[in-house]
């Protein structure tokens, strides 16, 4: 369980897109005696799969409570974590081709990892 600022610094979001989760009744998070919003790792994923919906497929929050509703919560949320988890490994694997091939040929052909420090002065290279 995790309150609410490390729960939105997990999901890489502000403590208030959590709370505007919970007004909209896209998140239910348990409440301790004091009040204090605790986040479990389910509601994480839930939170990871509503803002993909929001960010990369441009549904808005009442569409997102809408698909939620119509299929099966747990469904849809293993769904979208099964394409995150897609995305994610793609993603790391283009970085390593790319840092690769960002590296600039030497004279045998080799990559070389030095890299050009150029500076301009007055608008002339130097």
């Amino acid at each position: 369980m995790y309150v609410i600022s490390i729960a939105a610094n997990l999901v890489g979001c502000h403590p208030r897109t959590l709370r505007i989760y919970e007004e909209e009744g896209l998140l239910d998070p348990v409440r301790t005696d004091t009040n204090i919003r605790l986040y479990s790792d389910d509601d994480l994923e839930r939170v990871r799969a509503i803002r993909y919906l929001t960010q990369t497929r441009g549904v808005n929050l009442a569409g997102v409570k809408l698909l939620l509703q119509l299929r099966g919560a747990a469904d849809l949320l293993d769904e979208i974590a099964d394409v995150l988890d897609r995305r994610e490994s793609a993603m790391t694997s283009d970085a390593e081709v790319q840092q690769l091939t960002d590296a600039p040929a030497g004279h045998d052909g080799r990559r070389d990892h030095k890299t050009r420090n150029r500076q301009r002065r007055n608008g002339v290279d130097l």
